[in-house]
């Protein structure tokens, strides 16, 4: 008995081995809240993503019966010997965000689902043309509205009873055939129903049966009478008057407008999803924006007239050349309207500019054109240049092409619903005084405040109160994990990692499930330190309802606030995997060999600088309105370190990402991007290029690697070409690549493995039996250099090639800097797939690092310190520092406090999230800004300056 209680407390791991993991036994308490902590690369993940939670998901996979699992595919067991006292696992990382356009916060949390049915049920109908409030129509009403028609007028009455249903709808034909109806219209033909009708399965049809047919006369008011009548009895209250040759009128007892004559369907909850065809706006089709060619990005410099090449996007190049057919129709448009081609774009006339984008309106111009079969006069309707290069678009069948076209595209707002993704009779239906894209537009604070306040009759509050409880409770639950500046309707794909697992922790705060393990991979990415007791405050939450916590996390606050930590290490990759110490954040300080428990307890901490460095120049913003910032103007300086700070929500990236790096990227990049929404931005003279040091992945397949994006494995090919096997054999470099022909293994094309499709079960991947994993064939393998082939050189880690190449200067330079910012455990030739965010932006750090320095560079980093342990946190603080040391600036947006400290300058945004933010709150040295009593940084800088 006293063994079975033990088990119900602890997970008890045994022999754990996964990845890097050194076969570690582990027992961790259940129902408390416990962090892993360690070096980026330790084996946090491996233990509980790859293990606890690995195991936890294949065992409830085996509980399903095997008609179930086959459309589940098959889980790896992890390698691991045994694990007891598992309760059921639930995953809350940062890799599972949704990426579809078509998934917003309002669905990824339900709250718009439930929105949806109160607008259904307690919503009140308005005429989407005149905007009268909608009324049911009777069977006299209806009758008096067909009576108007035209006399003379044929006209069919249709009941429709089966309306956008899958199904072969047996029941609902023969059920009108001995009615004794005989025709019926099924998805537009008409078909008798003496006809064996054979309908798919898998198909939505459309079935009207046909009631009557009629002539508009006098004297057919009461035959009129009895057949809307036995519509209504058919359809459950619709009718459809069919009049051959023009459209259909649709009539309601439910809904109609007297005055317009607009009748609407039943309002059900699918009529405000945009995401079913019965909702959404019928031109973006529920996406609410549209992809479309922008005059500024195909003239991005309108200084320029058009035979000195504004034009530059592709097909219009040519225009620059005299004998071009482009270059023809343009001077035969010139001599019609008569301006000049060499007048710079911006000073042609507003109509010269709308025709050259627009085209001539069906106007023709003669042009004059000598091709290869001699002289000729066309007589040609200009279709203007955006219609020209969206037809090209569409007809290309080079994927590289409609790349570079969409380099010249634009998102706009959809002209139809004005970005608001449904059709107009479902935004023409009220609660309160906003229809339901008003509400998803607000952000949830204000929603919450909007939810209080709201007034409904007593009717409503009837029909609504369940619904409205739930809409609160989640709302709620979004407040309290510090998103309170989102909005519904905001796009999953922009949020950013640390937001999108606290909406998921919110919705799983929501479902009150107990018994649970949930598992948590830093939750406080992106959160400000203010909001860190809200955060911590729902995960107890989580944990007092009865659940285990095992959190992945680097935060200081979380480990203070853990029951229970587990330190891994003691390094990374080969040199971790061990369990270094265990119990609370005391027990964690007191361990001399924890490299955590030395930055807890202050025996290591990372240095404020001595000085802090003088600007020497500076990038003036000027009116900054974009997304929510408040017409600021902003100084950033040049040549040192500029931390952006402030609350989630309060316009950083707006500033950084969307307008700064944007201008800088098209003045001195020559990007084709549209800066955010600003009236200047000054003293960009001074600098020669940006870079945008960001988390995004170094590549999309597995066939980039670090050595392949750092640019080290050309190196290294050269290195093997140079030795005396590959001159014996006559091999160039190209020989050492596995993305061409020559070298590598034909049967795997350079892959490794094999991907072998299986029906009904998940793909397999297999090491490639010829060559066995290793990527290139034979011949190559047996060039050696230092005793080692090129696969043994890609499989080295970072750590191993140092020394291995301690002797050839270029290729050691390169592969020190990945070294000196921690990735000593990564492998040269590791999949980029398989690398965090993280690590990506690291290898993206010292491939610049590796760069000689021009000094007028400006980099730009968005949070880099997520995934990273104190430790890490220092080199990646050394390694600006070496940046602005050459000269170059480096801007950061960053909620750590770490990096926040030792910046030169701060420029802090607030005072809250949403709405309340977009203003500068306080400015300069950390010690400056330390002493404003406004800024919620300063009050948390304070308290690390004085340590």
């Amino acid at each position: 008995m006293a063994k079975h209680e033990e088990v119900k407390k602890y997970i008890k791991i045994r022999k754990a081995s996964e990845h890097n993991l050194k076969g570690i036994d582990i027992d961790i308490p259940r129902d408390e809240f416990v962090v892993l902590t360690g070096l980026s690369g330790s084996g946090k993940s491996s233990l509980a993503f790859d293990t606890i939670y690995a195991e936890g998901q294949r065992r409830y996979m085996e509980s399903l019966s095997s008609y179930a699992r086959q459309f589940l595919g098959l889980m790896e067991k992890p390698d691991v010997e045994k694990i007891e006292g598992l309760p059921p696992a639930i995953s809350i990382d940062q890799k599972s965000t949704n990426r579809n356009p078509r998934s917003t916060v309002g669905t990824v949390t339900e709250i718009y689902d439930y929105f949806r049915l109160l607008y259904a049920r307690v919503g009140i109908s308005h005429c989407p043309k005149c905007g009268k409030e909608i009324k049911r129509q009777t069977v006299d009403q209806i009758c008096d509205e067909i009576m108007k028609l035209e006399k003379g007028t044929r006209l069919q009455l249709l009941a429709p009873v089966v309306r956008g249903r899958k199904g072969e709808h047996i029941k609902v034909l023969e059920s009108a055939r001995k009615s004794g109806y005989v025709r019926v219209v099924v998805d537009g033909h008409i078909y008798e129903l003496s006809e064996d009708i054979k309908l798919e399965k898998n198909k939505k049809h459309d079935i009207e049966i046909m009631v009557d047919r009629l002539v508009v006369r006098e004297g057919i008011e009461k035959r009129l009478t009895d057949s809307i009548e036995n519509v209504m009895r058919l359809s459950d209250g619709l009718l459809i008057v069919d009049i051959p040759g023009k459209e259909q009128i649709r009539f309601s007892q439910s809904f109609s407008c007297a005055d317009c004559g607009v009748s609407i369907d039943e309002i059900e909850p699918r009529t405000f999803s945009f995401n079913n065809p019965f909702g959404a706006c019928e031109v973006c089709h529920g996406i609410g924006y549209k992809m479309e060619f922008a005059e500024e990005l195909m003239i991005p410099d309108p200084s320029l007239s058009i035979t000195d090449g504004a034009l530059v996007v592709n097909g219009w190049q040519s225009v620059t050349n005299k004998t071009s057919y482009a270059r023809c129709v343009l001077d035969a448009l010139a001599k019609e309207y008569g301006f000049d081609l060499d007048t710079p774009y911006q000073d042609l006339p507003e109509n010269i500019r709308h025709m050259l984008m627009h085209g001539t309106d069906g106007r023709s111009v003669q042009v004059h054109y000598r091709g290869q079969r001699g002289v000729g006069v066309y007589d040609v309707v200009f279709e203007g240049i955006i219609k020209n290069v969206e037809r090209r678009y569409r007809e290309t069948a080079s994927e590289s092409t409609k790349k570079e076209y969409e380099s010249f595209m634009r998102i706009t707002p959809c002209k139809a619903c004005k970005g608001k993704r449904l059709r107009p009779e479902a935004l023409a239906v009220t609660v309160g005084d906003k229809n339901i894209a008003q509400i998803t537009e607000l952000s949830i604070i204000e929603l919450k405040n909007y939810l209080d306040n709201l007034e409904l009759t007593k009717n409503q509050l009837n029909i609504g109160r369940v619904v409205l409880k739930e809409i609160k409770a989640r709302v709620g639950f979004l407040v309290e994990v510090g998103l309170e500046y989102l909005s519904l309707s905001r796009y999953t794909a922009s949020l950013s990692g640390g937001e999108a697992q606290r909406i998921r922790l919110a919705t799983q705060i929501g479902s009150g499930l107990v018994g649970v393990a949930y598992i948590l991979d830093e939750p406080s990415i992106g959160l400000h330190q203010r909001d860190n007791d809200k955060l911590l405050g729902a995960l107890m939450k989580l944990k007092d309802l009865g659940n285990t916590l095992i959190v992945v996390e680097h935060d200081e606050d979380t480990m203070l606030a853990a029951d229970y930590i587990v330190d891994i290490g003691p390094g990374a990759g080969s040199h971790g995997g061990k369990v270094i110490a265990t119990g609370t954040a005391k027990d964690i300080m007191a361990c001399k060999e924890s490299i955590t428990g030395d930055y807890l307890s202050g025996r290591k901490k990372i240095p404020v600088p001595e000085v802090r460095k003088e600007p020497t120049g500076w990038i003036k913003v000027k009116g900054a309105k974009e997304n929510n910032l408040k017409n600021i103007n902003v100084e950033f300086p040049t040549g040192v370190m500029t931390c952006v700070t402030g609350v989630s929500g309060s316009g950083k990236s707006s500033l950084v990402n969307e307008i700064l790096y944007k201008y800088m990227a098209k003045q001195l990049n020559r990007a084709r991007t549209i800066p955010g929404l600003c009236n200047s931005v000054e003293g960009l003279e001074q600098l020669d290029k940006v870079i945008n040091i960001d988390q995004s992945p170094i590549g999309r397949t597995p066939r980039s690697n670090p050595a392949t994006y750092t640019g080290v494995f050309d190196m290294i090919r050269d290195l093997f070409a140079a030795t005396p096997d590959a001159k014996a054999k006559g091999y160039k470099k190209g020989r050492f690549s596995f993305n061409v022909k020559g070298g590598r293994c034909e049967n795997c094309h350079g892959d490794g493995i094999i991907k072998i499709e299986m029906n009904f079960l998940p793909d397999v991947y297999v090491p490639c039996e010829v060559c066995g994993g290793k990527r290139y064939n034979r011949e190559t393998l047996d060039v050696k250099y230092k005793g080692k082939s090129i696969y043994d050189v890609l499989d080295m880690t970072v750590e191993e090639a140092l020394t291995f190449f301690e002797a050839v200067p270029t290729i050691r330079r390169k592969i020190e800097t990945l070294y000196e910012v921690g990735l000593s455990y990564i492998k040269l030739g590791q999949p980029s797939t398989t690398l965090s965010g993280g690590e990506a932006q690291r290898i993206k750090l010292a491939t610049e690092l590796s760069r000689r320095s021009t000094g007028k560079t400006v980099y730009v980093l968005d949070e880099p310190t997520t995934g990273l342990h104190f430790a890490d946190v220092h080199k990646l603080v050394d390694i600006l520092r070496r940046l602005t040391e050459n000269g170059n600036t480096v801007i950061v947006i960053e909620h750590n406090l770490d990096v926040i400290k030792t910046a030169d300058y701060i420029i802090d945004l607030g005072p809250e999230g949403g709405a309340k933010g977009g203003t500068v709150i306080a400015k300069g040295t950390p010690e400056k800004v330390a002493k404003s009593k406004k800024s919620y940084t300063g009050a948390f800088i304070k308290k690390m300056l004085e340590r």
